[in-house]
């Protein structure tokens, strides 16, 4: 788990990262602007930030000019823009900045940067993240058949053979049984990130929190 500040003066946009990161295992906080940016900084360690450049009071290069001057960019910084040039950019990266987003920030772009930033982020690397990052490399893309195969032969919970599974009986029935199976397998997989669960089966988060409720699954517990 990594301690990481969201910096931005829209509130729609704290509260959507706060949440995937959240869902992700980090602790998070939250500040609307310089000023509580740099309280949050002189009162935590943090292992990487997420800095707006467009904010109201002081914008988050010149914060960034400011860390770095201070000798307290002793973390990862993503930028994160939707109108910033190329120069700021450039700027931003020359002062210090680790990596820069920019608006609207797709689930995938966010989770890539985060997880890159902090396995650069070498003062604290954060063990928690680490694993995740070799899955593509083993499972790319979602093939349903072997999942299928590792449900039966590979999760805790649920079947663990073709036996488990009652052929002989109505459609509904049986596919109900499949499904929390494999479900389960993939929330166990992914350490019970609902985010990562959704990216993977391709299925809207909202969707699934309602088809695992519909099939029993245990949120609290798999949530964790």
């Amino acid at each position: 788990m990594a301690n990481i500040l969201v910096v931005d003066d829209e509130l729609g946009i704290r509260d959507l990262l706060s949440e995937i990161l959240n869902d992700e295992g980090h602790s998070v906080d939250l500040a609307e602007n310089a000023t509580q940016a740099r309280a949050a900084r002189a009162g935590t360690r943090y292992d990487l930030v997420l800095l707006d450049i467009w904010m109201p009071d002081t914008d988050g290069v010149s914060l960034l000019k400011e860390w770095a001057t201070a000798g307290l960019l002793t973390m990862p910084v993503i930028m994160m823009s939707g109108h910033a040039t190329i120069d700021t950019a450039v700027e931003a990266t020359r002062i210090g900045a680790f990596s820069f987003l920019e608006k609207p920030i797709t689930l995938q772009k966010l989770l890539k940067a985060v997880e890159q930033g902090l396995a650069r982020n070498v003062a604290h690397p954060v063990a928690a993240v680490q694993p995740p990052a070799a899955e593509p490399a083993t499972n790319p893309g979602y093939a349903p058949l072997p999942a299928m195969s590792a449900v039966l032969t590979g999760a805790d919970a649920g079947p663990h053979s073709h036996q488990d599974f009652d052929l002989n009986r109505p459609l509904r029935e049986a596919r109900d049984d499949f499904e929390k199976a494999y479900f389960e397998f993939h929330l166990k997989r992914e350490g019970g990130s609902m985010t990562r669960v959704a990216e993977k089966t391709g299925l809207e988060r909202t969707h699934l929190y309602r088809k695992l409720r519909q099939l029993g699954v245990d949120l609290g517990r798999k949530r964790g």
